[in-house]
């Protein structure tokens, strides 16, 4: 941990947390590599030790990159990790992209991951829906957490994002900055199937915006036009002119025949 001072409030959540996750003995937790559950993860392995398993789901909605971030930042933590195979594109409710996709995903991960954990003599199944995710009606994987028993113990302790964000530099995880994420199938408009080989064309997509040194991105699919957000701040370098060629001509090689810069800049939500 740093030397930063911790206010009495968040200490006394971060308290609240560690008694949570040590009352149920032993917990499996959706792990994703992302700000929340990376902080989850660590407080569980430092409460639990081999007890705490973390489990990230491979699919095509993830991108190559952040599984990879996320197994490394496992690793170097010593924190114990599987990896399981969730295939929600098996399901035609998931593909047809209506708006309970997220429902379907969450639904699927959640039974596999309750079924790994059982098979492991593991008592709770955690993910990492915090205290601000209430106010958000959009998220429907917290209802199907709920339906299957699935713990939020970061939300029971009352911790919100910025508390997060804060407790996680103290501890000195790489995530506490971590721009936003969200699965590759949130590129798509509701309504647009989805299939693998869309979604790889997207996460290539966002790998050259990565590349060129973007922090907070997405590349949105729109059939053959790709709607690139970035952070309005970042609007000016996406008409230098060296940088602004490469990435037509990289767009344009995965099969995307109009590329467009969003005025209105990321922000969440914008293809629903």
């Amino acid at each position: 941990m740093t030397d930063t001072t911790l206010s009495p409030e968040l200490a006394a959540k971060e308290a609240a947390l560690r008694g949570i996750l040590e009352a149920c003995g032993s917990v499996a937790v959706a792990y994703s590599g992302g700000v929340d559950s990376s902080y989850l993860a660590d407080v569980a392995h430092e409460v639990l030790g081999d007890r705490a398993l973390l489990v990230i789901a491979d699919s095509p909605s993830i991108p190559r990159a952040e599984l990879a971030e996320a197994r490394a930042l496992a690793a170097a933590r010593g924190w114990r990790l599987d990896v399981i195979q969730t295939r929600e594109f098996d399901l035609e409710d998931y593909r047809r992209n209506d708006g309970r996709r997220c429902y379907h995903c969450k639904a699927t991960l959640f039974s596999t991951l309750r079924a790994h954990a059982d098979a492991r003599g593991i008592a709770e199944v955690a993910h990492g829906e915090i205290a601000d995710d209430a106010l958000d009606p959009t998220r429907l994987g917290a209802l199907a957490a709920r339906e299957q028993g699935v713990r939020a113990p970061l939300a029971e302790a009352g911790l919100t994002k910025d508390d997060i964000r804060a407790l996680s530099r103290r501890r000195g995880l790489p995530t506490w900055d971590k721009p936003s994420f969200a699965c590759l199938s949130s590129r798509f408009p509701k309504g647009v199937a989805l299939s693998p080989e869309d979604l790889l064309h997207v996460e290539r997509a966002e790998e050259c915006l990565r590349a060129l040194g973007f922090r907070q991105y997405r590349a949105r699919h729109h059939g053959d036009l790709c709607r690139i957000e970035v952070d309005p701040a970042d609007l000016p370098r996406m008409l230098e002119p060296g940088l602004r060629e490469q990435l037509v001509e990289t767009l344009r090689g995965l099969g995307y025949r109009h590329v467009t810069v969003d005025l209105a800049g990321y922000r969440t939500g914008s293809t629903a």
